[in-house]
């Protein structure tokens, strides 16, 4: 039987069991800008230290053009790959399609996101990954990132250890939409991407 020889009836039983709706209980809060929340409470100095440290000065020297959320890079991190497994998110997200990350079946790996927050607080940040072959989705993942205010240095978020599956039916190609959503069901960046599970990093 040849890697990636399964047939729609046993994708669909793989996405069965992959199916399991979790529902959160999430409320938003209310949406102030960064200037508001540097005007409020003036008259305590040591909370205005502490907003300070916490968010910077307030305006700052950002270019307007650059969006306040900018996904810079995605990067699959397995201490056993041979190589770094790193996609550039501000070049060109079209040639993504047309290549394939290989991962050993069987390893443990985590997906870390980068992101920069220019501007205004940004809440309720998810990362949003839908996995599919042969056209059928076979698993939906929600992972909740959480707010962050403006900084120039780079945030890291990273998804739970999860292990790659293994054996003749789970070697393949698999393609993976992700998106960087927030509260507001604003999209700050939608790529998709390709993986390819193998017997071995290099077969």
């Amino acid at each position: 039987m040849a890697e990636d020889n399964v047939t729609p009836e046993q994708l669909a039983a793989i996405a069965a069991e992959n199916d399991v709706s979790e529902s959160v209980n999430y409320k938003p809060p209310a949406q102030k800008s960064l200037q508001e929340i540097h005007e409020m409470d003036k008259d305590d100095e040591s909370l205005c230290k502490y907003k300070a440290t916490l968010l910077g000065s307030g305006a700052g020297d950002i270019d307007s053009e650059v969006p306040n959320v900018q996904v810079t890079r995605l990067t699959l991190v397995c201490e056993t790959a041979p190589d770094p497994l790193i996609l550039d998110l501000l070049g060109d997200l079209e040639v993504f399609k047309k290549q394939s990350f290989v991962l050993k079946e069987g390893v443990e790996y985590r997906i870390k996101i980068s992101f920069k927050v220019n501007k205004e607080i940004v809440s309720g940040l998810k990362y949003v990954q839908s996995t599919s072959r042969k056209g059928i989705r076979i698993d939906k993942s929600d992972y909740m990132v959480g707010s962050y205010g403006p900084r120039a240095a780079e945030y890291d978020f990273l998804t739970p250890l999860e292990e790659a599956p293994t054996g003749m039916l789970a070697r393949g190609t698999y393609t993976l939409k992700s998106a960087f959503v927030d509260d507001d069901k604003c999209s700050h960046l939608a790529w998709e991407w390709n993986l390819n599970i193998k017997k071995d990093w290099k077969d």
